[in-house]
């Protein structure tokens, strides 16, 4: 199949609906929903059911996940990971192509893609605009399930894609990589809320809401306009990059636009500012609303 969109990382919806009705979904193209919704607001797996890409299988976030943390949507083991989507029908030889049915765009989709890429599959994709595009460029949706054939899945995490916040902490005085954060600028200033939680950032973060890299229709941005801005926030694309955020989906987000820019190896902190607030030390806690308190 033929390199598509900005980059492999991407694909477009014009390509992946000629897949579609060439017949070539199957064991060696498997399409994931990875729609995630705050529960009271909208139901990912209902709205799967009433319809979706033909084809697609839903990719639950909710289950493919560590369940004993105390932390929302941490990496699974590699078994689990391995069983999950083997279970979906996806093995190593196939290309997995990803989208979610947010508002945006995109949201969980680059969450999904870089899980894949963490357990050593390269050959991953999001879909360019998500769902929200596909339906609104007239492509087909379907509210019929199919059973995927169960394949074999090996997976091996890769580390140096994975920040703990151990690494997270040493890196505070040791400055081995940037760090970026992906969420809104009140939230990572302190200013506001972050779902509850006092929010503020990592000392030496620098803030780029992921939305910074979407255009106005919810497509990735092209790469010389995402270059540039890394280059405004002066993040350094050929040193090392660790992206965070509240729990680490829109931080992934961060690592897709590095990938169009050719940087391969953007790490992601999984525990993110949801284990960063519970763990770290006060004063390892930036927020200007402290400050201004003082």
């Amino acid at each position: 199949m033929a390199r598509q969109g900005l980059s492999r990382a991407l694909v477009t919806a014009s390509w992946l609906a000629e897949a579609v009705r060439a017949g070539r979904v199957g064991a060696g193209l498997r399409v994931l929903d990875a729609s995630w919704y705050p529960p009271k607001e909208r139901n990912a797996r209902q709205e799967f059911k009433e319809r979706h890409i033909p084809g697609a299988s839903f990719f639950d976030i909710e289950e493919c996940r560590d369940k004993s943390s105390p932390y929302d949507f941490m990496l699974p083991t590699e078994s689990h990971f391995a069983d999950y989507v083997g279970g979906l029908g996806v093995s190593n030889d196939t290309h997995v192509v990803v989208y979610d049915g947010d508002e945006v765009g995109t949201f969980y989709a680059p969450r999904a893609w870089w899980m894949f890429r963490a357990f050593g599959h390269k050959e991953v994709s999001v879909l360019n605009g998500g769902f929200k595009n596909w339906v609104k460029e007239g492509y087909p949706v379907t509210a019929e399930v199919t059973q995927p054939t169960p394949a074999v899945f090996k997976a091996r995490l890769n580390r140096a894609l994975v920040k703990t916040f151990e690494d997270m902490v040493q890196n505070v005085s040791s400055l081995k990589f940037q760090v970026v954060d992906s969420r809104p600028e009140g939230r990572f200033r302190g200013t506001e809320l972050d779902q509850g939680l006092e929010s503020g950032h990592i000392p030496g973060a620098v803030n780029i809401p992921f939305h910074s890299f979407l255009s106005e229709t919810g497509h990735e941005k092209s790469i010389e306009e995402i270059q540039e801005i890394f280059r405004e926030k002066k993040v350094d694309l050929s040193k090392p990059l660790t992206a965070t955020c509240r729990k680490g989906v829109t931080a992934c987000q961060i690592a897709l636009a590095a990938f169009l820019c050719g940087k391969r190896d953007v790490a992601v902190y999984d525990g993110s500012w949801s284990e960063w607030f519970h763990r770290a030390p006060p004063h390892y806690k930036v927020s200007e609303l402290k400050r201004s308190k003082a």
